[in-house]
């Protein structure tokens, strides 16, 4: 049965340069010297290490710990020895360092204990976990955690599950390899999807210049018995995006602001599908991936490659020409140059390309932009990219936002139409990376300006809690002073023979008693204090006046005899002779 399909706005048609790596089957490339496996591969949190330099490990074994819920487990490609976790260049444009666990093969690729999953007989919530801890990732290029697509919505339902086998961007052909050799275990997956999404339809579109893939999905289909749809969409870059694909399809046009599964729409790519039968069927952890190797070379071709394998080295194996001057990831049209021949092979590498002028000349110099309008119509997001190259040359960025220029994916249709050889993608680019660098700037100092106005309340609290705490000892101190004055003043009345309780003289005005109450007061704690001391002074016994010489005892009795002359004590009572001891 035929079925209808849609357009989406724009596309282009490029050479698409396939037909060169499509000859030989896919073939595995040999054990590396030594594997760079980086811990951040997916879109998310970082995973963590699990181990260090010198651990022995084995292939499929775990290496970096998923680091929340939307993140991947990273695993060991084969056994060996950890030489060190530290960190290593990216294949990625910036040319950023990020940690790598690198791995000295022992040549034996031995495998960890691994055993199939009845995936049928477990909850769903076990198989996506079972899913994020081997590791299965989106393939297509966009590396996002592929147990976190595997949740429906809970309030939309799925309609249609789109498995993207496109494949757009020239030169890559991993997927049609993949389609054609084990089309049955990529069926096989799409089923395990289906189960944890309950689609009421499967639809897997392949562009129509892929026929041999195509046939073997319809067979695979027919002989497990499913009812999925092949479905051959028209060859147009880029077509295999997943929007695009989407609209293709179903017709469905998802905006910016939303995701597919707002309109009951999820994608995976076929690779993706592939990866997670392994995880299911044999307990498999994704440890490799399918490689193109095409370009300048000799012997173009597809290899099953271990993650982490050095790019440069690989590239050996389809025997570059010897003006091959670099290494494109990715197609020609969203691809790039890589920094250096020696970053790894990582999940989102599906074809290398060798570089060289003569392959892809330089462009031409720049020209200004005549507002001729091609961009536009050939944009599949139907945005307006001169006008975002205005306000991005201009560093006008509030404006490139009103224009959407997030909505860019980056296709580069743009700059492939471009008669002024403008390269617009590299402007818009560079227009993202500084709303994110202001971004960032901006939440840093929200932050800090959080934190400084807590740590101003805090000191205020802190002040406002001492202050209470002087009134309160303050207050206490007083209530002390008053009650012993009121004491003191009670015990003056009593030695002057009038009893406390006894009223005051009613012609005595109220003030001035009062007054003179307070200095009876005042007068009685200082006789009391004086009284005090004295018995204190009275109390205390000379310590160096026991066993005098006589000599000692007189000069001591004339000291005396002399402060009782100037009257500074009282002279000893004589007691009386009849009192006198024997």
């Amino acid at each position: 049965m035929l079925m209808n399909l849609f357009k989406f706005k724009g596309g282009v048609k490029p050479p698409t340069n396939k037909t060169q790596s499509v000859t030989l089957p896919i073939a595995q490339a040999p054990l590396p010297s030594r594997l760079v496996v980086p811990l951040h591969q997916s879109i998310g949190g970082m995973p963590q290490p699990t181990v260090q330099a010198g651990d022995k490990v084995l292939k499929g074994q775990l290496i970096g710990e998923a680091d929340g819920w939307i993140s991947a487990a990273v695993h060991a490609p084969t056994s060996g020895t950890v030489l060190e976790v530290a960190m290593h260049v990216q294949p990625h444009p910036s040319g950023l360092d990020a940690l790598c666990v690198v791995i000295e093969p022992d040549g034996k690729d031995e495998w960890i204990a691994h055993a199939p999953l009845d995936y049928a007989a477990m909850p769903p919530e076990a198989v996506r976990e079972h899913l994020q801890q081997s590791g299965v990732v989106g393939l297509g290029g966009a590396v996002f955690p592929t147990h976190g697509k595997l949740t429906a919505s809970k309030t939309v339902p799925m309609e249609e599950l789109v498995i993207n086998g496109a494949e757009c961007e020239p030169f890559i052909t991993c997927d049609d390899l993949l389609m054609r050799e084990r089309a049955e275990e990529v069926v096989r997956g799409i089923g395990v999807f289906r189960d944890l999404l309950q689609p009421k339809k499967v639809l897997i579109g392949i562009e129509d210049n892929k026929p041999e893939a195509a046939a073997a999905m319809r067979l695979a289909v027919q002989t497990l018995g499913e009812t999925f749809e092949v479905v051959q969409v028209p060859t147009l870059y880029p077509a295999g995006g997943a929007k695009q694909l989407i609209r293709v399809l179903t017709g469905k046009e998802v905006p910016a602001s939303k995701r597919s599964t707002d309109l009951g729409v999820q994608c995976f790519n076929v690779a993706t599908a592939y990866t997670a039968w392994r995880a299911i069927a044999h307990g498999e952890p994704v440890v490799s991936r399918l490689v193109t190797l095409s370009g300048n070379v000799h012997a173009p071709r597809n290899y099953e490659v271990l993650i982490g394998t050095p790019m440069g080295e690989l590239l050996k194996l389809a025997q570059p020409h010897p003006d091959t001057d670099g290494i494109i990831m990715g197609g020609p049209m969203m691809g790039f140059l890589v920094p250096d021949a020696n970053v790894p092979v990582v999940k989102a590498t599906n074809c290398l390309i060798a570089h060289s002028e003569r392959l892809f000349p330089p462009k031409a110099p720049e020209m200004p932009c005549i507002r001729c309008g091609s961009c536009a119509q050939a944009c599949p997001h139907e945005l307006q990219p001169f006008e975002m190259y205005w306000f991005s040359r201009a560093k006008n960025f509030g404006k490139t936002q009103e224009y959407n220029i997030f909505d860019c994916i980056e296709c580069g249709c743009c700059s492939f139409v471009c008669p002024s050889r403008i390269p617009l993608v590299q402007y818009f680019r560079f227009a993202k990376s500084e709303i994110w660098a202001r971004e960032r700037e901006k939440n840093a100092s929200d932050q800090a300006k959080a934190r400084f106005e807590f740590k101003q309340l805090r000191e205020e609290r802190e002040k406002a809690d001492k202050a209470e705490k002087l009134a309160k000892a303050a207050a206490a101190q007083a209530a002390k002073k008053a009650a012993e004055a009121a004491a003191a003043a009670a015990a003056t009345t009593e030695t002057n023979g009038l009893s406390a309780d006894a009223p005051p003289a009613a012609s005595e005005p109220a003030p001035a008693s009062t007054v003179d109450a307070a200095k009876a007061a005042k007068m009685a704690t200082i006789e009391a204090a004086m009284a005090r001391a004295k018995a204190q002074r009275e109390a205390v016994q000379p310590k160096n006046t026991e066993n005098l010489t006589p000599e000692q005892q007189k000069a001591a009795a004339d000291i005396e005899a002399r402060r009782i002359a100037a009257h500074l004590t009282e002279p000893e009572p004589v007691a009386p002779a009849s009192e006198k001891p024997e």
